[in-house]
């Protein structure tokens, strides 16, 4: 009989005999999958090619009752346990070495109801899917901005895009959500239910169970809106930030400017001659009318001598997946980020300075601009802190050799240092690699403590690990 070994909360292994598996997966309505069975590797392959774990076993989730059998089983034999959405974190969480994975990537069911503008979402689903059902009836709810990116983790980090200045969060627009937790019960978390669990669940992470299901609060956006790119040669970047900043202060809420600093892709509306020289990017998007929009547009078209003005009215939905092609799965990606209150001088020389040295032609950083609407809702409002941060600095490596590893993680780590001191502190907990642990109680901030009392009752012995982890409240009290 052959035996299965899947890997341990405490370490080492529990050995299953095969029966012992069949008969697991025969509760299940989806399926179970080993190592080279059908649906193994495409349920362990996740966006981030520096992630290459091997779970033990895979659950393949098709529906709520799945996911309780699945946590049911985790829980019983302690067992190393992993949950999979998009599988688009940059910390590759989604995926354990030798433990069981729970996948959800089957559930990707999105229902509009268009009177009552709510969307019901299952923890699968794409920003795409969501968007494309969604602006069926030209609405819409504050999500990220690469299509392929998983609902559920954006949501339950936080959620940031296009709209969030307007609309606020992800977060800030989930109505309720029905969560399987540690007990292997399905719970709903509202206001009216449970609503400490959906305070955390507005930001809190992966830490208080598995969302089989997330209701959000939508509004009318689209069918289109005024987006596109500004692109300008980079020898008067530092003139160029100065003017963004002045820009995006008086911006209305309406309005979002992210700035890219990278090596020019070979669009085709850019000269050849650019193709793989720096450039300074402002990327736009207004959701509102033609008209008001470019008139909001006038100060930031009015800096420079842009090569390349690219911003019109297109659908919603494609520009929401316009940088898609930068971001395709496949290669090593790194990450660092700090949120900022303002962009002082000091911090716009840095970042100027390291985009001269780039370690790869995909590499970048981009500033992503929040205030407005999220900057309105307090900070114990939600498990999400960081309502100061009216700016986020993701600093992106991406090679495709394996060889260009170290170069690209030094290059991201020197520039995070030296801005380090321009920055609030806090950090956006979806931009976190997984050698960030210790910034996780940096990124809860003054939450961080309601977090841990909530992760002691919701998940005491913390099943639910493989995340940017709160440690349950008395596992971070000394020994008497």
């Amino acid at each position: 009989m052959t035996e299965i070994r899947l890997a341990s909360l405490q370490g080492g292994a529990i050995t299953f005999a095969s029966d012992a598996i069949d008969a697991f997966r025969q509760t299940l309505r989806g399926d179970v999958c080993l190592p080279n069975e059908p649906g193994y590797d495409e349920a362990r392959t996740i966006w981030n090619a520096m992630i290459d774990r091997h779970p033990g076993a895979v659950v393949r989730c098709k529906g709520a009752a799945d996911i309780m059998r699945a946590v049911g089983f985790a829980r019983d034999h302690g067992l190393l346990l992993a949950v999979r959405g998009g599988g688009h974190n940059i910390a590759g969480n989604a995926v354990c070495e030798g433990g069981l994975l729970i996948d959800l990537s089957l559930m990707r069911s999105v229902r509009i109801d268009p009177l009552n503008r709510t969307a019901r979402v299952e923890p699968g689903a794409t920003l795409g899917e969501f968007d494309k059902e969604a602006q069926a009836f030209a609405l819409a709810t504050p999500l990220g901005i690469n299509s392929t990116t998983g609902v559920a983790g954006l949501t339950l980090g936080g959620g940031f895009g296009w709209l969030s200045r307007k609309l606020g969060l992800a977060a800030d627009n989930l109505i309720s959500a029905d969560v399987v937790t540690a007990d292997a019960g399905l719970v709903r978390a509202s206001e009216a239910e449970d609503a400490n669990l959906l305070w955390a669940l507005r930001g809190g992470g992966a830490n208080f169970g598995v969302v089989s299901s997330f209701e959000f609060r939508l509004h009318p956006v689209g069918p289109m809106v005024l987006a596109g790119l500004i692109i300008h040669p980079f020898a008067r970047a530092n003139e160029l930030l100065a003017g963004y900043r002045d820009v995006a202060a008086k911006a209305p809420d309406e309005l979002t400017i992210w700035v890219v600093l990278r090596q020019a892709p070979p669009l085709p509306f850019l000269p050849v001659e650019m193709h793989g020289k720096e450039i300074v990017a402002f990327a736009v998007c207004y959701t509102g009318g033609e008209d008001e929009g470019n008139r909001a547009l006038e100060p930031l078209r009015a800096l420079g001598e842009p090569v390349a003005d690219m911003i019109g009215m297109q659908p919603f939905a494609s520009w929401q997946s316009a940088f898609d092609p930068l971001l395709t799965p496949g290669a090593y990606n790194y990450w660092k980020s700090h949120n900022f209150a303002e962009l002082g001088d000091g911090l716009l020389d840095t970042l100027v300075s390291h985009t001269k040295s780039l370690p790869s032609g995909e590499s970048e950083i981009f500033i992503g601009q929040l205030g407005g609407a999220t900057s309105r809702v307090a900070v114990d409002a939600t498990a999400f802190p960081h309502r100061d941060a009216r700016f986020v600095m993701n600093v992106h490596t991406r090679w495709r050799d394996r060889g260009d590893e170290q170069r690209a993680i030094s290059w991201a780590r020197r520039l995070f240092a030296e801005t380090a001191p321009y920055a609030t502190g806090g950090v956006y907990v979806n931009f976190m690699p997984e050698d960030e642990s210790d910034r996780v109680s940096g990124a809860y901030g003054p939450n961080y403590a309601r977090l841990a009392t909530l992760k002691a009752q919701y998940d005491p012995g913390n099943l639910f690990r493989l995340n940017q982890n709160v440690l349950p409240a008395a596992a971070q009290r000394p020994a008497a």
